[in-house]
């Protein structure tokens, strides 16, 4: 598991548009694009990211829009999430 600490937007300001993550696990960080990111929770249920704060972790999950390319938003409570939105520019 991965925990989402900051994003890097071009073009706009929404999930859509987030170019780039920083992210930490237990052993390891790094930087990562959306496209890699994106492939990475796609190829196994195994490969999980959050947004962590205020005692919550939120899930980052992969929407793959008909015709556009896939991107990635948060989820909780059965509902789509900013958390990602939220988190400090790089």
């Amino acid at each position: 598991m991965i925990e989402v600490t900051a994003i890097r937007l071009e073009g706009g300001d929404a999930h859509e548009h987030i170019t780039d993550v920083l992210w930490h696990s237990a052993s390891s960080s790094g930087q990562t694009s959306r496209q890699a990111l994106v492939d990475w929770l796609s190829e196994s249920r195994e490969n999980q990211a959050i947004v962590a704060g205020e005692g919550e972790h939120v899930p980052i999950l992969v929407i793959a829009p008909f015709e556009k390319e896939p991107y990635f938003r948060t989820h909780a409570d059965g509902m789509w999430t900013n958390h990602l939105l939220g988190l400090p520019r790089f």
